[in-house]
């Protein structure tokens, strides 16, 4: 297994990783602030809100977004969960890593394997945001199949190839993305608000109107196929509030990790919860007319638009749309290091190759080129697909439900094989927050028995069966692989003290 650790300054070559059986690789440039804009720009309010706020209008009108405290709340829990697990174990690879050790290496394979699943479609998902939402009003285009899916395939082209040069390149547009994503957002909002106030523009019933929705049958839980309007709109949180994790999937490129990642994912889910908010009420207040916006497949830059002017509306696009690919971007570079996790441990397909850590750009250069081309594979699949957005975003929000699930019942159930918290502990609010996530995961899970679910669990299924294939291979071929955490036979075992 390749090590680069003697290549590396000694005070990056720390020993941190060694009760884990691994040596250091890459460098820790990440900080405070950096681990904390890893997770707040892969939730990305901006791409959450203006990739599904139509949805919601339709399927719940404007009274949907009041889902979204909701999701939020829940999602706090799962982060907190999280926060715990990564403050014991901060490994690359999250949860895939935290199941390995504390159930075993099967089950962690097969969790880490649809973690990698939905990273493929979350990146996809979060560039065709762009392609369908933001730049046909930006540059007055009309978004037809064909020019969404080359404008997507181009912006993959563009990460992919910042990710290759460099992590410091690729950690300063998203540091610059939270400054963007904070001052656009909160700008955006006090602007409509204000504007909106001065030109008469607001419109306070429409922050409880179902809009163009029947009332008929609103609240209704639903059918064994089916979800009531206001069980719909929780998509908007549960495509948003999601990425979180992705500061633990780094955690070995951060400084003090025990103590930075935890707060980076928490904090993460709470101040997108909070801003995120806000933009959304303002939204219902400035929304004018609702059935035209319901019709329209850019509702958020319409109202932006006509409440602003084009000019003053387009500045705020501009910054929207370099959230977005912020947030794309970090999408990108957590799937690339989830693959190099799994290959370093020889259990991904081609692990020789994409365990490689190049020596001047420290970045795993093979496993950031596959993660790209794959990318490449799903976004032509589902642009032949009719509702594509609708279908990417679904994806995108089914499989996080299924490996948080899976983290936290883990967690449940091994808790006294935990090693000490040393950082981050939920002391005695620990059982509460359990089981409080727990309830809101199941409830966030049953959303997707709809039968207008059906692509996403297709594409589900397809590739967690073709990664089925291959753990038959290694069961079979290299059961060994398959028995221990990590392939150093001379492992240590995990305790407190040498945490």
């Amino acid at each position: 297994m390749m090590s680069l650790v003697d290549n590396l300054p000694d005070d990056i070559a720390d020993k941190s990783l060694r009760p884990y059986g691994y040596n250091q690789v890459f460098r820790r440039d990440l900080k405070r602030f950096a681990s904390f804009a890893v997770g707040f720009s892969f939730i990305s309010i901006t791409t959450g809100i203006f990739t599904t706020y139509g949805t919601v209008l339709g399927a719940g009108g404007p009274l949907g977004i009041w889902t979204w405290p909701i999701s939020v709340i829940g999602q706090l829990f799962v982060a907190l969960v999280f926060a715990s697990l990564s403050s014991r174990m901060p490994i690359a690879g999250y949860s895939y890593q935290w199941m390995s050790r504390l159930a075993n290496p099967k089950i962690g394979w097969l969790i880490g394997w649809v973690a990698f699943t939905f990273l493929i479609v979350v990146t996809v998902s979060v560039d065709y945001a762009i392609a369908s939402v933001t730049l046909p009003d930006l540059f007055n285009f009309t978004a037809t199949p064909f020019n969404e899916w080359l404008i997507t395939a181009f912006i993959l082209v563009i990460q992919l190839v910042l990710i290759l040069f460099s992590t410091k390149w690729s950690t300063r547009i998203n540091n610059t993305a939270v400054g963007t994503e904070v001052v656009g957002i909160v700008g955006l909002t006090l602007l409509l608000l204000i504007v909106g106030i001065i030109r008469g523009g607001i419109h306070f019933d429409h922050l409880f109107s179902m809009g163009t929705v029947s009332a008929t049958g609103y609240f209704n839980l639903g059918t064994l196929t089916s979800v009531g309007p206001f069980m719909f709109s929780f998509l908007l949180g549960a495509y948003t509030i999601v990425g979180f994790e992705a500061a633990a999937n780094l955690a070995e490129e951060t400084q003090d990790a025990h103590n930075v990642v935890p707060f980076a994912m928490w904090s993460a889910v709470l101040l997108s919860g909070v801003v995120g908010f806000f933009f959304l009420v303002v939204l219902n207040l400035t929304s004018g007319n609702i059935a035209a916006l319901t019709r329209s497949g850019t509702p958020v830059a319409d109202i932006v638009t006509q409440t602003l002017g084009t000019v003053v509306g387009d500045i705020f696009l501009v910054l929207v749309t370099f959230s977005i690919f912020a947030c794309g971007m970090v999408a990108f570079i957590t799937a690339t290091r989830l693959v190099w996790a799994m290959s370093r441990d020889e259990r991904f397909p081609g692990y020789q190759l994409f365990q490689r850590v190049d020596p001047h750009t420290h970045t795993p250069l093979a496993s950031t080129i596959m993660c790209g081309v794959l990318m490449e594979v799903v976004l032509a699949v589902f642009s032949t697909q009719p509702g594509t957005l609708t279908n990417l975003f679904s994806a995108s929000s089914l499989l996080p439900v299924i490996i948080y699930m899976a983290t936290v019942i883990l967690y449940i159930l091994t808790r006294h094989r935990l090693p000490p918290a040393l950082r981050f502990t939920l002391g005695v609010f620990e059982w509460p927050v359990i089981i409080l996530a727990l309830v809101w995961l199941l409830f966030e899970l049953s959303i997707f028995r709809d039968a207008s679910f059906s692509t996403p669990w297709l594409y589900s299924l397809v590739m967690v069966g073709i990664g089925l294939l291959y753990f038959v291979y290694l069961w079979i071929a290299r059961p060994q692989v398959l028995q221990v955490a990590s392939l150093n036979k001379e492992e240590p075992e995990i305790s407190g003290a040498e945490l």
